[in-house]
């Protein structure tokens, strides 16, 4: 028999703050009818402003949910209210077996998990295609070369006569360099003074992606990752794993008109290495990974291949996440900070910033913007990827007394996830 969350482990999984409280509303037996439990998933059936009930089904190991309900926010308030009910009583949601509905749902869970990987494709007709890719890789990376070239002769003041880049990025495209064309997007955007040096990363960008052969195999693989090469989540599962107990440092979703992207970063309580899990869903509707922040994890991670590994696939998991420790992960000081990402800069140029646990620390908002600072040292807060309601949470919970923040700290400063002070549990900062 599964054992039930915590009230407080439930919440965590809620996308918003919002969304906790509409579940709050939901947590009596009132509006739920046929609920049940096999000890491996949870049903049930929810009275809502319409004649036919939502029919809500959890999958407790994923976690995974399935709600009838339109709710574009994952998990729906229906599947959190749920997991309340059950989390404070066991009467609530008895022991049964599945609704016809809700097994459908499990059962075509497990046979995709048990799906055969496809047939290996014909090793000689792949050598050819990707022999084939990077001849035009290497032509699309010299042709912007030149384009760079020829902007900075044009003049960096002047660049009226030049026209946009849109055009440039779509041969980059042609050239099936997806990275390249989303970085050259980027330049139309740019205030001028940071013209000279995003050329000159991108400059370095594609004279590596003209010559990848001669590079050493794990910068090579960092170079084909922001080239936009992609390696299948089998391919990575099927090289080295690490297991270790993982403490989820925490989570941010963003969205665009074509998908929403999920972050997930955790750090090994044994190896203490970081990783990140990228997760996607549809446009609105947040994907299907959701590890409560300060929890810790049981499993096998497999890192993407590069000069720093960071980002990783999630293997074989061994249980449930559990309750972390009461006490905030050990961080590092601004100066410490500073000098980590120098160093992993040094083995990937074109890194923007890093994860990192910064300890000691205070917000303070001054007319220049908002700031962390330490005993010591000040760091300035990337402002423009956290909310501006979020960093006022933030001096909420900070109340002028230091905390450890969570978050990525990079060339632009530091951009805050989640939040520790004394006695309290971690605060999310960025999907509030």
């Amino acid at each position: 028999m599964e054992e039930r969350w915590s009230t407080e482990h439930v919440l965590s999984l809620a996308p918003d703050a919002s969304s906790q409280k509409a579940a709050g509303k939901l947590s009596s037996p009132a509006p739920w009818s046929g609920t049940g439990t096999d000890g491996a998933a949870l049903w049930g059936e929810c009275k809502g402003s319409g004649r036919t009930p939502y029919r809500t089904v959890i999958d407790l190991a994923g976690p995974a949910y399935q709600c009838s309900c339109p709710s574009r926010k994952f998990p729906c308030k229906h599947a959190l209210g749920l997991l309340l009910l059950w989390s404070g009583s066991a009467e609530a949601v008895p022991a049964a077996e599945p609704a016809d509905w809700a097994a459908d749902w499990l059962k075509g869970r497990q046979e995709r998990a048990r799906k055969p990987a496809a047939a290996p494709a014909d090793p000689e007709a792949a050598r050819r295609r990707a022999e084939k890719r990077g001849a035009r890789v290497a032509a699309g990376a010299a042709e912007l070369r030149l384009r760079l070239a020829d902007r900075i002769r044009h003049g960096l003041a002047d660049q009226s006569t030049a026209g946009p880049w849109e055009e440039v990025a779509a041969r980059m495209v042609d050239a099936q360099a997806p990275g390249l064309a989303a970085r050259v997007r980027e330049l139309d955007a740019l205030p001028q003074e940071r013209l000279l040096e995003e050329y000159a990363m991108l400059h370095l960008l594609a004279t590596a992606a003209t010559r990848i052969d001669e590079l050493p195999a794990e910068l090579a693989a960092t170079v084909r990752t922001r080239v936009g090469y992609t390696v299948e989540a089998a391919e990575v599962l099927a090289g080295p794993t690490v297991r270790d107990r993982w403490l989820v440092l925490g989570s941010r979703d963003t969205s665009d008109e074509r998908l929403t992207t999920r972050r997930v970063w955790l750090r090994g309580a044994k190896t203490g290495r970081p990783a990140l899990l990228l997760a996607f869903g549809r446009p609105g509707q947040a994907p299907d990974l959701a590890l409560p922040t300060g929890h810790l994890l049981e499993a096998e991670l497999a890192y993407h291949p590069g000069a720093r590994p960071l980002r990783a696939v999630l293997g074989t998991r061994y249980g449930a996440p559990e309750a972390g420790p009461a006490a905030p992960p050990a961080g590092l000081t601004v100066a410490e900070a500073v000098a980590g990402y120098g160093t992993a800069v040094a083995d990937d140029p074109w890194l923007e910033h890093w994860p990192t646990v910064l300890t000691g620390v205070v917000p303070v908002r001054t007319p220049d913007g908002w700031y962390l600072t330490d005993s010591h040292h000040t760091v300035p807060v990337r402002a423009s990827a956290v909310p501006e309601a979020a960093l006022w949470r933030l001096a909420a919970v900070s109340t002028g007394r230091p905390l450890t923040l969570f978050g990525e700290y990079g060339h632009q400063g530091f951009a805050p996830v989640t939040a520790w002070a004394a006695g309290r549990r971690p605060v999310g900062l960025t999907n509030a």
